[in-house]
């Protein structure tokens, strides 16, 4: 299945400020493995950076103002998240924005699948902090290069994180009354590991060994 991981950077919080995108980041995932197929860009936002925003990322108007604007790059965003699942952390904020651009261009909301690894992360880890950068501590991801918080590298950690959240790195143990370890992963792919019984002749000699050992070493 491929899915995309999705960020997105603002010149503030809420759209009901009038806030708007300067910059979307994308990285297409196929079965959780990275494929080449990126999707980024700055965009200028036609109004200022405010001051908290300009903190987080570092985009100045200067920057922005030769950039592309959201309308130059509607379509080819759309046809590449389209029928993708997206991954997004704290999704009720990139997609709050994604849909305010949208519809001053007279189009549809995102009506994707979304799975918000922030709601993942609260449910898996209940009162633990669910930040970024708080999930990448958690599982040891380097996150040494997010000086300022940018699209793309908060995508690059966001792949990581995600993966871990659903338990794609360790398989889980099951014992079944076959006398086999099953090591099942969420692939469904199992792994078995014949157990081999020690006849009672063998036990008994290995007890006399023991025994006639002992008693050397002890005296």
């Amino acid at each position: 299945m491929k899915e995309i991981v999705l960020d997105t950077e603002t010149t503030g919080i809420s759209v009901k400020e009038g806030h708007r995108i300067v910059e979307i980041g994308c990285i297409e995932l196929d079965n959780l493995i990275p494929t080449k197929n990126r999707f980024h860009c700055y965009l200028n936002p036609e109004r200022k950076v405010s001051e908290n925003a300009f903190k987080v990322h570092g985009y100045t108007d200067e920057f922005l103002s030769n950039k592309y604007k959201f309308s130059d790059i509607s379509e080819e965003f759309l046809a590449f998240i389209k029928d993708k699942r997206l991954i997004i952390h704290n999704a009720d904020f990139d997609i709050a924005h994604l849909n305010n651009e949208l519809l001053k261009l007279g189009k549809n909301k995102i009506d994707n699948e979304i799975v918000d690894t922030l709601v993942l992360a609260r449910e898996k880890f209940p009162g633990s902090q669910a930040s970024l950068d708080a999930l990448c501590k958690r599982f040891r991801i380097d996150n040494s290069k997010r000086v300022n918080h940018t699209a793309l590298i908060d995508c690059e950690l966001l792949v990581k994180v995600y993966v871990n959240l659903i338990d794609q790195k360790e398989p889980t143990l099951n014992f079944q009354d076959d006398r086999k370890n099953n090591f099942e992963n969420h692939k469904g792919l199992s792994y078995y590991k014949k157990i081999i019984e020690i006849s009672p002749q063998d036990l008994e000699a290995h007890k006399k060994y023991l025994k006639n050992n002992l008693k050397k070493n002890f005296y």
